[in-house]
């Protein structure tokens, strides 16, 4: 296992920058996630970490050792593709043994490693199919077991569970979870779902435009956002964000309450307006205007629904609703955190 670092990484295509300048270090054995938006730079930044694209300058390194000008079979890493890339026609022990095959690891070798591998992700039994035979979650994890086999210094997952359904995805994320926490692994995580990267990572990058716009752990992104871009990507529904005094106020859905609820603490008092609600079964998603500000300004309040009857909820009608002052973000013009450090 090693650390990953990069320093002033830069990719253009056609003059145009992909990656604009992303350092960071991901420690040996921490699982780093890769936030942001399609066509934002992540997955581009990975394909340089394990050697897929050059990029146009900066430096990498791998276990302290810089590894600019090496191949990928040469950095020690592995890299799981969102299709997987399994080969049809192999079983899936020859799909696993592949790596282990073209470098040319002695036989018996070979059926320790897969024999470990498949133990681990407990696809033992499906050693003799073919993928076409698995279900998604089993090709997800031979494919898994086909990284690791080697026993890569870093693991590298590029939207892993974008082909899952909601349920499947959800029991992957924590297979993925407690398997990288058993092997100690570094691994760098890419994605545009938030909720995999708030439930998995140690730490997020959240990344915009090729440039990373904060790196923290998951809750310092989600209580403590750099930006406004940060706070309204990272969040469901997103933050809400209102012009005010030349720059901009911010506040969660779930901090934004009927003023009846919010007792002995300091707080900014709102004239809300419902124009309509969504009832979710452990919560209901309230939608509205503020008296004062612009109209085309939606806002949401994220409510527990036992506090909240139907009948409170007409269309048109005005609530008073507040946020504690404690929970409250500004943001100057330009977007960023004031007063921030």
């Amino acid at each position: 296992m090693a650390a990953v670092s990069t320093r002033d990484i830069i990719k253009k295509f056609d003059e145009i920058p992909a990656v604009n300048g992303i350092s960071l270090t991901v420690p040996d054995g921490e699982f780093m996630v890769l936030l942001g938006p399609s066509g934002c730079g992540k997955t581009t930044f990975l394909r340089i970490i394990c050697g897929l694209e050059k990029q146009t300058s900066g430096d990498l390194m791998i276990g302290g050792a810089v590894v600019n000008d090496l191949p990928p079979r040469a950095r020690g890493v592995a890299m799981m593709f969102q299709s997987y890339g399994l080969y049809p026609h192999y079983t899936v022990r020859k799909n696993i043994s592949f790596p282990l095959r073209t470098q040319r690891v002695p036989g018996a070798e070979i059926e320790r490693k897969v024999a470990w591998a498949s133990q681990m992700f407990g696809i033992g039994h499906l050693l003799d199919r073919r993928p076409r035979q698995l279900s998604g979650g089993e090709r997800q994890r031979v494919a898994l077991a086909r990284a690791l086999v080697r026993e890569p210094t870093a693991l590298l997952l590029d939207e892993p569970l974008s082909n899952l359904d909601a349920k499947l995805r959800s029991s992957a994320r924590q297979e993925i979870k407690q398997f990288q926490q058993r092997v100690g692994v570094t691994t760098i995580y890419v994605t545009h779902d938030q909720v995999e990267a708030m439930g998995m990572g140690d730490r997020i990058a959240v990344i915009d435009h090729g440039q990373v716009r904060q790196m923290g752990t998951p809750s310092e992104i989600y209580d403590d956002p750099a930006d406004r871009f940060v706070a309204t990507f990272v969040g469901t529904p997103p933050m809400n964000i209102v012009a005010q005094n030349g720059g901009y106020l911010g506040f969660r859905p779930e901090n934004f309450l009927p003023k009846a609820m919010i007792k002995d603490a300091a707080c900014t008092e709102f004239k809300f307006r419902v124009d309509r609600s969504e009832y979710l079964g452990s919560e209901r998603i309230v939608y509205g205007v503020l008296e004062g500000f612009d109209p085309k300004q939606a806002i949401t309040a994220k409510l527990p629904p036992a506090h909240v009857a139907d009948e409170w909820i007409r269309p048109g009608e005005w609530h008073s609703f507040a946020v504690r002052d404690s929970a409250l973000r500004h943001f100057d013009q330009d977007g960023k955190r004031a007063g921030r450090h």
